[in-house]
């Protein structure tokens, strides 16, 4: 990718993103950190679909090939994590250039608001 705003880099939650082909792009700090045991940085350039089971697999497929966000949280070892993943786009273009995904780690005490 080209150079990535400074504010990704150090943003709290893990951004990652994939091309279409499902090469890993880019891995922010704590993108990293969370897949340090994976590898980290070393992740870059290898393929995403390796690390992923058939079911995670088609849902990226069908991420890629529908345009629409997979959104859903998730709770590993006490962590409560809400998962955003989302086609992105090249400027210019409607065809999806890959995937990134946000993973955003919940309080447990987090406040709901409703706002109508």
């Amino acid at each position: 990718m080209q150079n990535d705003p400074d504010w990704v880099k150090r943003f709290p939650g893990a951004v990652t993103v994939s091309d279409r082909d499902h090469a890993i792009r880019y891995l922010n700090d704590k993108s990293a950190a969370t897949f340090a045991s994976d590898g980290g940085q070393s992740l870059v350039g290898k393929d995403l679909m390796a690390c992923h089971k058939e079911r995670s697999k088609e849902i990226i497929r069908g991420i890629l090939e529908s345009g629409k966000p997979n959104v859903y949280t998730i709770e590993k070892k006490g962590v409560r994590k809400l998962i955003f993943q989302s086609p992105w786009y090249e400027e210019g273009s409607d065809v999806p250039a890959g995937l990134v995904e946000l993973s955003l780690e919940l309080p447990t005490n987090m406040p709901h608001f409703i706002r109508d």
